[in-house]
């Protein structure tokens, strides 16, 4: 999957043989059979073009890394403490990258609306809530 993601394109079986070949020795065969095995696992999608096929992934790395994650914590007895023990293990930079990660997820914070306290049933003896409209105010900075 990694030859596949790399290039970003259909590739066929020759392609990735090449390129494996300059770290290793390696087989037609295996490297056919794999690609096979990843298309039957619904992991590659296959168009043919004379007698090979070009291979392309169905999703990205990404997506393929999440669905891994998201189904090693759903099958945890206890969720919140495998996330612990994940957040745990990562590096200050993995940290950084799932807060950012977190904001986009969000979306642009907006603040509540303010407004005005609910006046309603205020008696004259309740003190946390006074008129001051008829109080100078001169000496006072409200800040508009």
């Amino acid at each position: 999957m990694t030859r596949v993601w790399k290039w970003n394109r259909p590739v066929t079986v020759r392609e990735v043989l090449e390129d494996l070949q300059q770290e290793r020795s390696i087989a037609y065969t295996t490297v056919m059979t794999v690609l096979d095995n990843l298309h039957q696992k619904g992991w590659v999608r296959r168009e043919a073009e004379g007698r090979a096929y070009r291979y392309e992934a169905v999703s990205t790395r990404a997506a393929y890394a999440a669905a891994l994650m998201n189904e090693a914590w759903s099958q945890s007895d206890n969720p919140a403490a495998a996330l612990v023990a994940f957040f745990g293990m990562m590096s200050d930079e993995q940290r950084r990258a799932l807060r950012d990660a977190v904001r986009i997820v969000q979306g642009p914070e907006t603040p509540e609306p303010t407004q005005p306290p609910d006046t309603r049933g205020v008696t004259s003896t309740d003190t946390s809530s006074t008129d001051t409209s008829s109080t100078d105010t001169s000496s006072t900075d409200t800040g508009h």
